[in-house]
């Protein structure tokens, strides 16, 4: 049983708070320097220039997350269109970016606590001691921040980082509002002269300024993170969005202005004076119009635009973090929700934890900034191309919002963004190189750890949405071999399942035998007969309301004509109906049929009138981890998606099992239950020396049974004997699958 879904407790205020505490963050303090010194007085322009690039790209974020209100962002949006391993990819580098970002803001924090209480001391005792202004007294600081938002953030879904947003809106106002009163006191044509030149360094500063400070207007994207906790998010979310965009750009652009004019002495240009301390220069250049009171607001905003920037994204890559779990692209212990609270504790802690840990051992904190901006801007090339794809799949759920003048804007915020990520990867060689270990780190990961669970959770999922099925661009083929019209209609019921009406095919195919002595020109007496079957098969598919294909064929051997349509047509499944499989089946044409295509297989034999859709109880023997899981996971998300069923998972275990083999077969079981059944399923362990009895007698019970094909070798698939005993003991429905090989 799938639970934990997070309450929809976000409005438009705290969405839009949830964005402007991310952006209007320490990005503006620590990089309105570095823009000044590449490109001087234009670092306004430069500013102006990344927040149009963010607007467009919002736009994107905006349509998707509309479309899909679940929270992850980015990650949401690649698994919606894109493999399972794209969009574990994704998921995993812009966790990683949230992580990097939280470490850098928490180091921020640290760094100027420590200034301003170092200052604090200097005023009072005349010299400050050294291990006040030690990295050891920063990192403390950090970590203790970072452990109460993470508490915060396990009590509370909202977190409490709301107030450090609108305290460092008031003091920036404050900044702003002092600059214009000292603005109003200057000669204009002094005013002019420290704006001149605006652009020193020409195209390439105002570049090497875009590059570098792009970071500061990331945060956006963080309300996409957290879009499952948002109320009416359809409208919520691109507001939200656009709101804190325009909120940070009315703080930026004019607090830049004030600096690089009324902040500059005279004589002097903000150019040389960010060359000379890049770091510092907005505390110079504050205290320069609003004396030492200038220096303390600089520290005061500095604080308060850390902490919120802090919680803003350890917020996010917590959300990150339990959707990806939900999806088993990591550990699904992270995906548990306090029950009372309401809150993903787990995912907070490991995230916190991961925090923590980089910010210990990371020791280039300027190369993880870096890092972490390359991360953002690739992640929202990404999200751009997403929303392409998702728009001419045939996104219909975006009605509440979409982006205008498609695909142009998204086709430029791709560009955009993906040409200042390579800019950042060439300027900051140090950044490719972390982005390039992380992603290697990921794909042992996935590899080694996650990969098995992520397929067959993926393939449960798409077969609850098929929708999920066109989205990614598939339309998967069925095919299905017609001899016997009587079980026409159950045969295009169950391969409707497999691949539904509108996102999926289904192909009748009916084989004309060519005689011995047949000359071209002359039909087939098999013809009539053969059309009288797919005739038939047709009018009782009609009658269930199901519309397949249908195709016919002339061949001398109607077995390798199977495999040769199959492969021909590059179909996903074969679908083969029995009648009987009282007798040995083993070594027959069917099974050389069933290890000849390179496709999935399901076998059904299910008596005369039997409907899927009578069928309420399904029984699933299992053996423990074999090679049907995604296949299996796939025909149950299906059997669940077309009506209610009672989904029963057994295991037998002869008399005498060691508990603890006992307990690992439970817990096995139930794993398998949460990831391949998507409603509620009883897990049943049973004991018995006999597997072939019991079995039987459950499924003398049952209206349907489930049960692997046998392997020998890697594409040999058998009806293994204790297949072929429990469909001598049984008339219920039995299905067999065979994984592709």
């Amino acid at each position: 049983m799938r639970d934990g879904k997070m309450e929809r407790s976000i409005g438009l205020l705290g969405a839009t708070g949830v964005g402007v505490g991310a952006i209007v963050g320490g990005g503006i303090l620590a990089l309105a320097g570095v823009a000044f010194a590449a490109t001087g007085p234009g670092a306004i322009v430069a500013f102006a220039l990344n927040g149009l690039v963010a607007v467009l790209t919002a736009l994107s974020f905006a349509e998707m997350s509309s479309a899909f209100p679940e929270s992850g962002g980015t990650y949401t949006f690649a698994k919606k269109v894109l493999s399972v391993q794209a969009a574990f990819m994704v998921g995993w580098v812009v966790w990683f970016a949230s992580i990097a970002a939280s470490v850098l803001y928490a180091i921020g924090f640290g760094s100027y606590a420590v200034a301003g209480l170092a200052k604090i001391w200097q005023m009072a005792f005349g010299t400050t001691p050294g291990w006040l202004t030690g990295r050891s007294t920063v990192i403390e600081l950090a970590v203790t921040a970072t452990a109460l938002y993470a508490l915060s953030l396990t009590r509370k879904a909202a977190g409490g980082g709301q107030w450090a947003t609108v305290g460092k809106i008031v003091v920036f106002a404050v900044i702003i509002g002092g600059g214009i009163w000292a603005f109003a006191d200057e000669p204009v044509g002094l005013v002019g002269e420290r704006m001149s030149p605006f652009f020193p360094f020409g195209g390439l500063g105002l570049l090497h300024a875009m590059g570098y400070t792009f970071i500061a207007l990331q945060g956006f994207d963080l309300i996409a993170a957290v879009a499952g906790e948002v109320r009416d998010p359809g409208r919520t979310i691109p507001r939200a969005m656009l709101l804190s965009l325009l909120t940070a750009l009315a703080v930026y652009l004019p607090f830049l202005f004030v600096i690089a004019t009324v902040g500059v002495p005279s004589g002097q240009s903000i150019t040389t004076l960010s060359a000379d301390s890049p770091g510092t220069v907005v505390a110079v250049a504050v205290e320069n119009f609003m004396g030492p009171v200038g220096f303390w607001l600089v520290i005061l905003a500095a604080i308060l635009s850390m902490l919120s920037a802090l919680y803003a994204n350890l917020f996010a890559a917590s959300r990150i973090a339990l959707a990806m779990a939900r999806d088993r692209t990591l550990p699904s212990q992270l995906e548990r929700v306090h029950k009372a609270r309401r809150t993903p504790t787990t995912a907070v802690l490991a995230s916190f934890g991961a925090v923590v840990l980089v910010l210990l051992l990371m020791s280039d904190v300027a190369s993880a900034g870096a890092a972490a901006s390359l991360i953002f801007l690739v992640s929202f090339a990404l999200a751009n191309g997403t929303g392409i794809l998702a728009r001419r799949r045939g996104n219909k759920r975006a009605t509440t919002f979409q982006t205008p003048w498609f695909p142009v804007v998204q086709v430029a915020g791709a560009c955009t963004c993906l040409a200042l990520a390579i800019f950042q990867g060439i300027m900051v060689p140090a950044a490719g190189l972390l982005v390039g270990l992380w992603l290697g780190l990921g794909a042992i990961v996935y590899v080694g750890l996650l990969a098995r669970r992520a397929r067959v959770f993926d393939a449960s999922a798409q077969a609850q949405d098929p929708y999920l099925v066109q989205m990614r661009g598939r339309s998967p083929l069925v095919l299905v071999p017609i001899a016997n019209p009587a079980n026409a209609e159950a045969m295009v019921a169950v391969a409707n399942a497999l691949a539904p009406a509108r996102f999926g095919r289904v192909l009748l195919l009916s084989v004309v035998t060519q005689p011995d002595g047949w000359e071209p020109g002359e039909p087939p007496r098999s013809l009539v007969a053969a059309q009288d079957v797919l005739r038939e098969s047709l009018a009782a598919s009609f009658a269930g309301g199901l519309v397949p294909e249908m195709l016919t064929t002339i061949a001398p051997d109607p077995w390798s004509e199977i495999i040769r349509v199959a492969q021909t047509h590059r179909c996903e499944s074969l679908l083969i109906g029995l009648s009987d499989l009282t007798e040995n089946a083993s070594g027959t044409h069917l099974e050389e049929v069933m290890s000849g295509v390179r496709c999935d297989v399901v076998v059904l034999r299910a008596a005369r009138g039997w409907r899927l859709e009578q069928v309420r109880r399904v029984l699933v023997p299992v053996a423990g981890w074999g090679g049907h899981d995604v296949l299996r996971a796939r025909l149950l998300g299906s059997l669940c998606r077309t009506g209610s069923r009672e989904i029963i998972l057994m295991r037998v275990l002869p008399y005498g099992t060691l508990p603890n083999v006992e307990r690992s077969a439970e817990r096995g079981l139930k794993r398998i239950a949460l990831d391949e059944v998507p409603g509620p399923a009883a897990t049943e362990i049973v004991k018995s020396q006999d597997v072939t009895t019991e079995i039987t007698r459950r499924a003398m019970e049952s209206d349907l049974v489930i049960l692997g094909l046998q392997r020998s070798g890697r594409r040999r698939k058998l009806f293994g004997d204790l297949t072929l005993r429990i469909a001598r003991s049984t008339n219920c429905g039995i299905i067999m699958i065979g994984r592709r090989g």
